[in-house]
């Protein structure tokens, strides 16, 4: 719970203010779950603080709340073109990506349970990125992530826009997302070494290492081939 809070520090995500006259406030909760590796194995426990979303109302709390997920068609065929073209795919896992993400609402929320400020216990917090449980959390991060990809050269794809492409002289790199999940891949492999570096200088990243397990699936790419259990 502690690491979390840090996180909404360095992530600079919200700022305590005396509660605005007639200003709607959203409840949070604590929410926990164990993470675990392709088997079974507990690898960490999270604790994530979020917002009571039933709590919000549309067009007085948020507005657009679409975000694009990529499709499991998808990824099906990132997979076999990787292993047609040679490719080896990695993974990464962006450390609460959605407090990442902008919002342009004004949103207030509670102090977290457990946590209330003793010196100031009516104080809320107004809100300066997305938090967990908000309806427009995932579009604030998919928006943000977009953004960055585009800056550092990408070009979004025209049919799935879940899917980012570099093209640098002969060599071709893709980027899949989903979520916070991200999928990437390259003839050059110095450039995914490179990507890998461009990220976590952007974003805290909790895990960057060889495509194994995804969406339930275990993976396993070999010279042979790829092979989905």
């Amino acid at each position: 719970m502690h690491e979390e809070l840090n996180n909404f520090t360095r992530n600079e995500v919200w700022t305590p203010e005396g509660k605005p006259k007639g200003a709607r406030v959203i409840g949070t909760k604590w929410v926990f779950r164990n993470k675990q590796d392709d088997e079974g194995n507990i690898v960490r426990n999270k604790a994530r603080l979020v917002a009571k979303v039933y709590s919000q109302v549309e067009g007085i709390d948020f507005g657009d709340t679409f975000a694009p997920v990529a499709r499991l068609e998808a990824i099906r065929f990132l997979l076999a073109y990787a292993t047609h073209h040679d490719m080896k795919l990695y993974q990464m896992d962006v450390k609460s990506a959605f407090l990442n993400g902008y919002i342009n609402e004004l949103v207030y929320v509670e102090q977290p349970p457990g946590f209330e400020d003793p010196n100031n216990p009516n104080h809320v917090y107004r809100l300066s990125k997305a938090l967990y449980g908000l309806k427009q959390a995932p579009r604030a991060w998919y928006e943000r992530l977009r953004e960055f990809l585009i800056e550092k050269g990408f070009k979004i794809g025209q049919v799935d826009t879940t899917l980012f492409t570099k093209k640098t002289d002969d060599d071709l790199f893709v980027c899949q997302v989903y979520v916070d999940d991200i999928i990437f891949g390259s003839t050059n492999e110095d450039q995914c070494k490179e990507f890998g570096k461009t990220m976590a200088k952007e974003f805290e990243m909790s895990m960057i290492g060889e495509l194994t397990f995804f969406l339930g699936f275990q993976i396993k790419q070999l010279k042979e081939g790829t092979f989905i259990y």
